[in-house]
């Protein structure tokens, strides 16, 4: 089992930049693939980023591609999100999520089922 514990929301300018950080306990936090989703207020939740046990195969949606990037440090049981020129549409909680099995690091993850969630961190973005 594995709890997840976000931190790094707050409140930026737009055109501004935050890096969001996912903590797991648990020894087993390097077998899992991870996950970023957001929600906005009224919208459903929306699948952002995606990175495999290893690292070495990250994912990012159409959506934030150029912009937003994904790491992962298994030594801190922690991942990342690293967000540049935020924009103001993306306000929403941002979700930590981890998948046990080797799922495909791809869009499909908008419809996978998640093993864990975290309990989401809030980001602002001000215009």
């Amino acid at each position: 089992q594995v709890h997840l514990v976000e931190s790094g929301g707050g409140l930026v300018q737009a055109g501004g930049s935050l890096r969001l950080s996912c903590a797991g306990s648990g020894r087993t936090f390097s077998r899992y693939a991870m996950g970023w989703f957001r929600q906005a207020p009224g919208k459903e939740r929306e699948f952002v980023a995606a990175i495999n046990w290893s690292g070495t195969s990250p994912y990012i949606a159409d959506s934030v591609k150029g912009r937003f990037s994904i790491s992962r440090e298994d030594a801190k049981s922690t991942v990342y999100l690293q967000m540049n020129s935020l924009i103001d549409g993306e306000t929403a909680v941002y979700y930590c999520a981890a998948v046990l099995e080797l799922p495909p690091i791809d869009a499909s993850w908008s419809s996978r089922a998640i093993d864990y969630w975290g309990q989401g961190t809030q980001v602002t973005v001000a215009s």
